[in-house]
């Protein structure tokens, strides 16, 4: 049996052109997959992308978690420390009473002391004069007349009972119920009104520390002193010597020499500058 004509052509062509067949399916089948795998590349980029993304938000909201806390936490601790620099407050007031191991500076009739004597006649004068005073003297504080500059110096630390303020020594923020007035060492103190000296007493904040009365309930108090030559019961004029500037205390070393003065009415305390002249 033959093939008829038609059928050898078709079959010459197919054995012709069988490689050019099969060429063009393989193109085809490569194309596909060329698609399909840039096609899984694109899904691949995009899943990584959000994964990224997903990662980044995550980061961000611990970052954001520890910053709140951070925050609530030096929020709580700046709150304890006003609080508990309130309670120090209303307990030891302006001047920390002394412990029994403190040193009370008073004038005696030691060597020491009569050999300053000659060596300061003015200011020994000045004393006698001042403690041969009357100590029945009438007390009253001219609020009109307010207060002396008990040194000449700037204010270096600003009475604040309504905020806290730093203290660079202590690298804290407290209350102040005084005004810290700059001075150098051996600059003489001056009694800031007249009053009769209540307390001589030395504490480990503000150092050898005076307190006097000055009358209708008002009270002075000076501190970081020394060279007092008082006793309790002394009364002073407003302008009289009543030491000299001491050596700051450990508590105000940074701040350097200076005067610690503060002001109570009835045991609250006062901003002094509103009373100097």
């Amino acid at each position: 049996m033959t093939m008829d004509g038609d059928e050898m052509r078709r079959g010459n062509f197919f054995r012709r052109n069988q490689y050019k067949i099969a060429a063009v399916c393989i193109a085809a089948a490569v194309m596909g997959l060329a698609a399909a795998y840039m096609l899984t590349g694109e899904e691949a980029q995009e899943e990584k992308k959000q994964q990224v993304a997903v990662k980044k938000a995550e980061e961000d909201i611990k970052k954001e978690v520890a910053q709140k806390k951070k925050e609530a936490q030096k929020e709580e601790k700046k709150e304890k420390e006003e609080k508990e620099q309130k309670e120090e407050t209303k307990s030891v007031s302006t001047v920390i009473h002394p412990r029994k191991e403190d040193v009370i500076r008073q004038v005696g009739t030691d060597v020491a002391a009569e050999e300053k004597e000659e060596k300061e006649e003015p200011r020994t004068v000045e004393t006698a004069k001042i403690q041969n005073a009357s100590s029945t003297t009438e007390l009253h504080f001219d609020t009109e007349a307010g207060l002396l500059w008990p040194v000449d110096g700037a204010v270096i630390l600003d009475y604040s009972m309504d905020k806290t303020i730093y203290f660079a020594t202590l690298d804290q923020y407290k209350y102040n119920p005084a005004v810290i007035i700059s001075g150098n060492v051996n600059d003489q103190v001056k009694a800031a009104a007249s009053g009769k000296i209540t307390d001589i007493s030395t504490n480990e904040v503000t150092g050898l520390t005076v307190t006097m009365d000055l009358g209708d309930g008002y009270t002075a108090v000076y501190g970081q002193m020394k060279e007092v030559p008082y006793e309790v019961g002394a009364y002073l004029e407003a302008g009289n010597s009543i030491g000299f500037v001491s050596e700051p205390t450990k508590y105000y070393s940074m701040e350097g020499s200076n005067l610690y003065f503060a002001m109570e009415k009835d045991g609250t305390p006062l901003d002094p500058v509103d009373y100097f002249q």
